[in-house]
């Protein structure tokens, strides 16, 4: 059943609209049936001509810019009559199912598009056409199917016909009936028999059952729901304004080319497009150009109106003379793109729909020599991920499902061409906008193939996106249902700024190049004891530089990750400490508090290994500093397997997002830990099997130590580093310290030039604050080592 009380309040409403705007442009419905019904005689000898006046007068019905049923039909009568003539002659059989008939008639039309389609994509006879052809024949018993209007009905009255995308039988049978139900409540309506009554003219269709008037009701339904939410009238400007220009001149002015212009046409087609109300922003990321084609196209346009009609113009400043002739305007709210919305005049948009615009340019057309088309790519991560694809892989998908059945939107697969760009989002439980792509092959009749460009190292959710008032108009917003949708190119460029602005592209500057011998240079290390490190780490993937403090561990880390690299390139190399307040959240991801409410953030090493991901040809180096001093088991969590190097690229479900994640081979990680620090526990075992450990010792005799102490040629440097040995050898020997407790050589480097200021402020607020903790119970020990560094000065 459905919901009385609101059916009487759409009716209210259609009543008072249905002569001065419902009749005047719907009235070709009667029309069409009345046509169809006086020329209609399936045993003529010459079928495609009687087709072709049959349904001359259905119009937008069963033809428009991108619907073309009526041509396809009658292309296939002309060649094909007895063909043709027997699928009508089934269809208006009633002893039949009619979703049975109907199916058939598809059927019917893909045998035909193959024979005779000339390399047509389809041939546009689906339930919405059928069910025309099916009340034009029978207007007293069908009425015309078309899903959104039908689910719109069902909805705004609350009934219990319920109506799923793809479900084409139970659909078509179940708005027979709403259908029903709702014609007998407009029988009952004596005031809006008589409305029709008198607006019927000799051509028309009397319509006796009001099953047309029906279809009208139903349309005027769906519309209503999708009508623009309604603004407060004290808000449009100007108010005490008018060109004083009437819907019949309207209608004279764009037939004039000198005024109407190609690019004003464009302008009024997409505006009429959008709703009849938008800003240049929106129709610029929809329908392309940029900003001030709208507005100063639409300035121009008043112009010349201006000039031709001698018109009123508003008595304001320069900027808003000349538009109001076009439109009425207001600030944009928030919940608008751009900055000022315009709203055509009524009598102007009155004129815009008496004309045929099919010709006009709906989409600015693409300067560069190849055309690229544009799409948003769902992935359902129950099924598959794009996270599972690695860059520069290709991935096929399938045209049909794995019951054979069409993929829903079918025309977006054949629509694809190779070198279109996608964006690629995961549906529920994700719910992010997570790679970009590009195919590589349109379709072969089974599949269409696409290659993963880059992984996002920061997702975009999808209330970010979808709370874009520019891309209010995105087909996967209007209609979810199906995986592959099309973008317009402002749209997608709109996309890809929101993307860019948490994922940068890495700098393309060239890196300076670096070698094994600038890693020498810099760092005092034997070259066998290099060759030793760098091999560890590209075997292992993971190392722990461990080693007493002043050893260059830090220095050393960042160094070795250039000499791999063979260049200084920053992009590549990422660093963070750790403390025991780090957390997976941090490192990972996990939700932190914004305003209100809690955000999914995305963690550092999460995104390093998006960033590694997308470059798979070059070595990336992670680096943490101080890995000692978190609580490894809470920062790694489930990454333990992961960073194991037989497990890289393995993917593993994360908790957070349900998106999978690896350890991409091309990721190394450098850890370092002060081998002096008493108050660290010692590391987990399970990251300890992970990691290789390297010890760095003082390099005070390398041959770059030793030739950096030449090149400073100064005694007292020398006679201080002397007793820094001497003092690490005694270190070494002491059983409650050990090697691990040395003193560095990075302490004494860095300088052109020496000085006994410098050298005396290392000693005493470093070296020997450390030797007071080494030595805090053995003042005795600690005093002479204080003499023996303070006298190198004396």
């Amino acid at each position: 059943m459905i919901n009385i009380s609101r059916l009487n309040e759409v009716l209210a409403e259609y009543k008072q609209d249905f002569i001065d705007k419902q009749w005047k442009n719907e009235k070709y419905k009667w029309e069409a049936v009345k046509c169809f019904q006086d020329n209609w005689d399936i045993n003529t000898a010459n079928f495609s001509e009687m087709l072709a006046h049959s349904i001359a007068k259905t119009e937008n019905l069963l033809a428009s810019m991108n619907y073309l049923p009526a041509a396809m039909i009658k292309s296939f009568a002309s060649q094909a009559p007895e063909e043709v003539r027997a699928m009508f002659r089934h269809l208006y059989d009633e002893r039949r199912d009619v979703y049975e008939r109907i199916d058939a008639f598809k059927t019917e039309s893909a045998v035909l598009l193959e024979k005779f389609g000339k390399g047509a994509k389809q041939h546009y006879q689906k339930e919405n056409a059928i069910s025309t052809y099916l009340w034009l024949r029978y207007p007293d018993t069908y009425y015309i199917y078309k899903y959104g209007e039908v689910s719109a009905v069902a909805n705004e009255l609350e009934s219990s016909y319920t109506f799923k995308s793809g479900a084409y039988a139970s659909n078509i049978r179940n708005s027979l009936l709403l259908y029903n139900e709702l014609c007998e409540e407009l029988q009952k309506d004596q005031e809006l028999k008589q409305l029709l009554a008198s607006q019927v003219t000799p051509s028309c269709y009397s319509d006796p059952e009001l099953r047309t008037l029906t279809i009208d009701v139903g349309f005027y339904i769906s519309r209503k729901i999708k009508e623009p939410k309604q603004v407060n009238e004290d808000l449009w400007f100007p108010k005490n304004y008018s060109p004083e220009i009437t819907s019949e001149q309207w209608g004279a002015l764009l037939n004039d080319k000198e005024v109407f212009t190609t690019g004003s046409l464009e302008i009024m087609r997409r505006l009429k497009d959008y709703g009849g109300m938008a800003s240049c922003t929106q129709l610029s990321v929809k329908y392309g150009e940029n900003l001030h084609f709208y507005l100063n196209g639409s300035v121009a346009l008043a112009r010349r109106i201006k000039e031709k009609t001698n018109c009123p113009i508003l008595d304001d400043e320069e900027n808003s003379r000349y538009w109001p002739i076009l439109y009425i305007g207001r600030e944009a709210d928030k919940s608008d793109a751009g900055s000022y919305i315009w709203k055509l005049r009524d009598e102007l948009s009155q004129a815009l729909d008496t004309i045929d615009l099919s010709q006009v340019q709906l989409y600015a057309k693409v300067a560069d020599s190849v055309v690229h088309g544009y799409w948003w790519l769902n992935a359902n991560p129950k099924i598959w991920s794009f996270s599972d694809i690695a860059i520069g892989d290709v991935q096929s998908y399938t045209l049909y499902n794995d019951n054979g059945n069409k993929r829903r939107i079918f025309q977006n697969f054949l629509d694809v061409k190779a070198g279109d760009y996608l964006i690629g989002y995961e549906s529920n439980p994700v719910k992010k906008v997570v790679a970009l792509g590009k195919f590589v092959a349109e379709q072969d009749g089974e599949k269409v193939c696409f290659e993963k460009v880059e992984g996002l190292a920061s997702p975009i959710d999808y209330q970010m996106v979808k709370s874009c008032p520019e891309l209010e108009k995105m087909e996967y917003f209007i209609n979810p249902q199906g995986s592959l949708f099309k973008l317009t190119k402002g749209e997608y460029d709109f996309i890809l700024d929101l993307i860019r602005e948490e994922n940068p592209i890495l700098s393309e500057n060239r890196a300076t190049p670096y070698t094994k011998v600038d890693f020498l240079n810099e760092v005092y290390m034997a070259e066998d004891q290099y060759e030793m490190l760098a091999a560890v780490l590209q075997n292992k993937k993971n190392v722990i530089l461990q080693g007493p403090p002043g050893v260059g561990k830090t220095f050393a880390a960042k160094r070795l990750a250039y000499s791999i690299m063979e260049e200084k390139d920053e992009n590549r190399i990422e660093f963070v400490q750790f403390h025991q307040s780090y957390s997976y959240e941090d490192f990972m991801m996990g939700y932190k508090p914004v305003n209100d409410g809690f955000e999914l953030k995305y963690g550092i090493f999460y995104r390093f290994c998006q960033k590694a991901a997308n470059q798979p040809e070059k070595d990336f180096f992670f680096i943490i500093d101080e890995i000692n001093r978190g609580n490894l088991s809470r920062i790694f969590g489930e990454l333990l397997m992961l960073l194991e190097r037989d497990y890289r690229g393995t993917k593993a479900t994360l908790a957070y997002n349900g998106l999978t994640f690896s350890v991409p081979q091309n990721v190394f990680i450098i850890g370092m830990m002060n081998t002096a620090d008493r108050s660290l526990a010692m590391m987990d075992y399970a990251l300890r099997r992970r990691f290789s450990f390297f010890e760095l010792k003082p390099g005070f005799d390398s041959v770059g130590f030793v030739q950096y102490q030449h090149a400073l040629h100064d005694e007292v440097f020398d006679r201080l580093i002397s007793i820094i040995k001497e003092l690490n050898s005694e270190i070494v020997l002491d059983n409650s310290l050990g090697k691990g407790f040395c003193i560095g050589h990075s302490y004494f480097c860095g300088q052109s030039a020496c000085t006994d200021t410098w050298l005396q402020s290392v000693i005493q607020y470093e070296v020997l604050p450390m030797l007071n903790e080494y030595w805090f119970d053995d003042p005795n020990r600690l005093q002479k080592w204080d003499n023996l560094l303070s006298g190198v000065f004396q």
